[in-house]
């Protein structure tokens, strides 16, 4: 059986954001090919021994400095050095600076995928002097995947790479892993939020343009349910306040489970996501919500979410950090249920042909395939790079 180690920042159980639910969903959709999946992270409380999350075996180190959003241990060179030499395959969630410096050091040898989830967009100055590193990094992997063709067509360090050398692959989440809310936990929400709200859930981050949500406000009448904690909240609900919006704005706080989700899923009338930013560089909810039959209403940032959100087919598309274009969103999708209906229709259906993990994240594990084994490689039929084998080879002739 091939093992592939993921490398992320971060993992189950310290965090539940995007990052983590879309590393989770290729382990899983992976294993069903014969890949036995394993995460390393660092934690600020790592367990010392590896343990089992659903299909993941997870290795943890000890997390001693954040700087920047830069997670960093002080002593786990030589573990990440023995743990990859156990390993056919290291994939690697880009960014994450102290995993560019691990790969670097350990020189491993083993064949190695890039996954390219955002640019580095706020530390700006901290990443001209991370750009060498950077560099070096993602030339010294086999294959650089970007998770869409929008982000892969507008992001300059990806533009900077041979284009045979990047793919795109998509993220995907299996359906079978959500409950279907119980009518007892539809009307426990239903009796604290209502219904007919637009909703958001998601980690309170900065790009995620809540606050200009909170000011489109301020144009209508709807209301909107905010599920979810991060770093921001405290803002956000101080600027509720000083809006004067009450009950217009409700936020949940952290959602116990998945069942809760989909709950209000169900019963709100369409699902909200106005980051303005290009950190937001796919949106792992709005996939979830485009499951749940919901219409969209996103930002046209040039990232994945314009490749969930088809303006007019499965949602609404509107400028970034535009109140009043949100605002006249809302507007539109509770005035005219049959448009809302239509759109949540056509979310459906391209969850059902797109956004699935069999379509699309079954295709890292041909991935992996390919780069240990050369025979499975055709390019005339393969969306993937030549296999690392033929990559060292290449370079050995020249």
């Amino acid at each position: 059986m091939m093992r592939v180690l993921h490398v992320v920042r971060t993992f189950y159980p310290d965090s539940d954001g995007g990052m983590e639910r879309a590393v989770d969903h290729i382990c899983t959709a992976t294993g069903r090919h014969g890949i036995d999946s394993h995460v390393f992270a660092l934690s600020p409380h790592p367990r010392k021994e590896p343990f089992r999350h659903g299909d993941v075996t997870v290795h943890q180190r000890k997390r001693h400095i954040e700087v920047a959003s830069c997670s960093i241990s002080l002593n786990t060179l030589r573990y990440f050095r023995e743990l990859v030499a156990d390993m056919d395959v290291v994939h690697y969630h880009f960014p994450w600076p102290f995993a560019d410096v691990l790969h670097l050091l350990t020189a491993s040898g083993k064949p190695a995928v890039v996954t390219y989830h955002a640019d580095v967009v706020r530390q700006r100055r901290l990443e001209r002097l991370y750009r060498p590193v950077r560099r070096r990094f993602l030339a010294s992997v086999d294959t650089v995947v970007a998770t869409s063709p929008q982000y892969r067509r507008t992001s300059e360090v990806l533009r900077e790479l041979h284009e045979e050398r990047t793919r795109v692959i998509p993220l995907g989440l299996e359906e079978h892993r959500y409950p279907i809310p119980s009518a007892s936990r539809v009307r426990v929400w239903k009796e604290c939020v209502g219904e007919g709200f637009f909703f958001f859930v998601g980690v309170l981050r900065y790009y995620k343009g809540l606050h200009v949500l909170l000011d489109a406000l301020r144009y209508t009448d709807q209301r909107v349910v905010i599920a979810g904690h991060g770093p921001v909240e405290k803002a956000l609900k101080a600027q509720a306040a000083q809006l004067g919006l009450g009950n217009q704005v409700i936020f949940t706080g952290h959602l116990d489970d998945d069942e809760d989700k989909m709950a209000l899923m169900r019963l709100c009338r369409g699902f909200v996501f106005p980051s303005h930013r290009r950190s937001e560089a796919f949106g792992i909810s709005l996939i979830e919500a485009a499951m749940a039959k919901r219409p969209l209403i996103t930002t046209e940032l040039a990232t994945g979410t314009s490749y969930v959100n088809k303006h007019e087919e499965t949602g609404l598309v509107v400028r970034p950090a535009d109140p009043q274009g949100l605002a006249h969103a809302m507007e539109r999708l509770a005035r005219e249920p049959k448009t809302a209906q239509r759109l949540g229709n056509g979310a459906r259906a391209r969850f059902e042909t797109h956004l699935t993990a069999d379509i699309s994240l079954a295709q890292y594990a041909r991935l992996y395939t390919s780069l240990l084994h050369p025979g499975h490689w055709n390019p005339e039929t393969s969306n993937v790079s030549p296999t690392h084998q033929e990559r060292v080879s290449n370079h050995e002739r020249t």
